[in-house]
């Protein structure tokens, strides 16, 4: 079950959730033919901020467009991209075409907000 932590800001609510991070790349052996398009038909181009979802994150407001915050990264991520349904409460950080920045990545628990 996913529990949020709510908190209030400027213009509504915001959700805090932790959830397992790791990293990705636009290449074919981690996608598909055409690794530079996203799920919901966007572009992913090296250096953007964006990340992929679990698709049980979608029913808690984390669809397409939506902007996120990750404690400890620099910036807002977009949701742009959604994950295999083996996945659970797991967020995807896209590293462009940087396989060696993935890897470093790995696999970390994080804390985001939206």
């Amino acid at each position: 079950m996913l529990s949020f932590i709510p908190a209030s800001v400027s213009g509504g609510a915001k959700r805090i959730l932790k959830v397992t991070a790791t990293a990705y790349n636009s290449v074919p052996s981690q996608t598909d033919s055409i690794p530079d398009i996203a799920a919901w038909g966007d572009k992913l181009v090296p250096g953007m901020k964006a990340i992929a979802v679990s698709l049980d994150l979608l029913s808690k407001g984390l669809s397409h467009g939506t902007k996120v915050k990750i404690a400890g990264m620099q910036g807002t991520y977009i949701v742009l991209d959604k994950m295999n349904k083996r996945w659970r409460r797991k967020i995807d950080i896209y590293m462009g075409v940087d396989i060696k920045a993935a890897k470093e990545w790995g696999k970390r628990e994080v804390r985001i907000q939206w």
